[in-house]
């Protein structure tokens, strides 16, 4: 077991230490969601107001964890292309030909996509209090551990996709098909409750949905606006994104066991 947790934390410890020295993709990875939540999130709430909101609630404060859980998404799934980056440049080839077993890389790189992503939210977090909303040590704490649910759950997506695509173009063709209808249909943007029955049925069917609904339950757990912005119960959430983090990885691992 001592072979198989080096080469965990070696992986992981090469895509953190890729991520921290690409500055540029720091700066997009802070930039992408703040410019979401700042222009698209301002815009809105101009606009649009939710059945039921009280006078004088903000959109933004709906939008925000829907932002957080957005910024998780991307960064987790296309965080799993340093696959295929590996796999053009022949580095994967001596990682499958080393003597440890691959579920382990397939760990280590899912671990090392959800430490790249809870740096991310974090950050994000850190914005709460100019938004009015006030965090406690113990809300920060739970929404560490539901944000790395997610993060390793969509990382461990991301490798079973990536471990088959042959080139980038293939990968964030796929990617992009993939990634932003679960993206809309999370409730990030908009609440379920209200919509079109059809696609209501297809908000509920999406993982990310219970991801983007466990965060809110965190939020506002002791807000007025509570009923208005959950659907689901935290318990329920939890049951969906931990089953998916668990379903997830095991077909990562064997999905990526069976690479070429």
């Amino acid at each position: 077991m001592t072979r198989e947790l080096k080469a965990i934390y070696v992986i992981w410890l090469r895509d953190v230490l890729r991520f921290v020295r690409e500055k540029p993709r720091i700066i997009g990875m802070i930039g992408q969601p703040l410019l979401y939540l700042l222009i698209m999130g301002n815009g809105l709430s101009a606009a649009l107001r939710l059945n039921d909101a009280p006078p004088g609630f903000s959109y933004l404060e709906f939008m925000y964890p829907g932002i957080i859980g957005m910024s998780v998404l991307f960064t987790s799934v296309y965080s799993a292309i340093s696959i295929v980056w590996d796999r053009e440049f022949g580095f994967l080839k001596e990682v499958l030909v080393a003597p440890v077993p691959r579920w382990a890389v397939a760990v280590g790189k899912a671990l090392g996509g959800s430490t790249i992503s809870m740096l991310q939210a974090t950050i994000l977090l850190m914005i709460a209090p100019f938004l009015g909303i006030k965090l406690t040590a113990g809300t920060v704490l739970s929404l560490w551990c539901v944000l790395f649910i997610i993060a390793f759950s969509l990382t461990s997506l991301g490798i079973i996709i990536a471990s088959r695509m042959e080139s980038m173009e293939g990968f964030q063709m796929i990617m992009n098909f993939l990634v932003m209808p679960l993206f809309f249909l999370s409730g990030a943007m908009f609440p379920l409750r209200g919509v079109q029955p059809w696609m209501e049925s297809l908000m509920r069917i999406d993982p990310l949905t219970y991801g983007v609904d466990a965060i809110r339950n965190i939020f506002f757990a002791q807000s007025p606006y509570r009923d208005i912005m959950v659907q689901f119960s935290l318990g329920t959430d939890l049951l969906v994104i931990s089953g998916m983090a668990v379903v997830f990885i095991l077909l990562a691992a064997y999905s990526f066991s069976h690479a070429k």
